[in-house]
């Protein structure tokens, strides 16, 4: 077991973005309930790009590409910052997670996230309460 927190999209949109709604929360856990170290893996990295970048998400005042890319850069060269590479062990405990209880279609994304932080041994960090449906995952429940 690890001392990392893999951090869900939720929660990145949430420290990027000033004006976001969970932006002290996230504040509050960034600089005083965090674990050592941080990650990302594929789907967090990818999502956070994406919805930096999205109009109805960042209402106003998306980012270009460029800005949200510099945001994750930024992120990732901390030095407490890891990235969780796929991996086959990822790919068969998701499908452990669907065969326990089928994943519905919005919980995809959720479920490979909970197979990557159980297989490093992190634990999840988000503002989404769904997670809690995944046995056996270590997961900080933020409001």
């Amino acid at each position: 077991m690890c001392d990392c927190d893999l951090l869900d999209i939720n929660l990145w949109i949430a420290l990027s973005i000033p004006t976001h709604v969970h932006h002290r929360s996230a504040e509050i856990y960034w600089n005083s309930l965090r674990a050592p170290e941080i990650a990302f893996c594929s789907v967090t990295m990818l999502g956070m790009l994406r919805l930096l970048s999205n109009p109805r998400i960042v209402v106003g005042s998306p980012l270009t590409p460029e800005e949200a890319w510099s945001i994750y850069s930024g992120f990732a060269q901390l030095p407490e910052a890891r990235f969780l590479h796929d991996n086959p062990a990822v790919l068969a405990l998701l499908r452990l997670f669907h065969q326990a209880t089928p994943i519905s279609q919005h919980k995809w994304t959720d479920a490979w996230i909970a197979a990557h932080a159980h297989c490093a041994g992190a634990r999840v960090v988000s503002f989404d309460s769904d997670f809690t449906a995944f046995p056996g995952l270590r997961f900080r429940h933020l409001t």
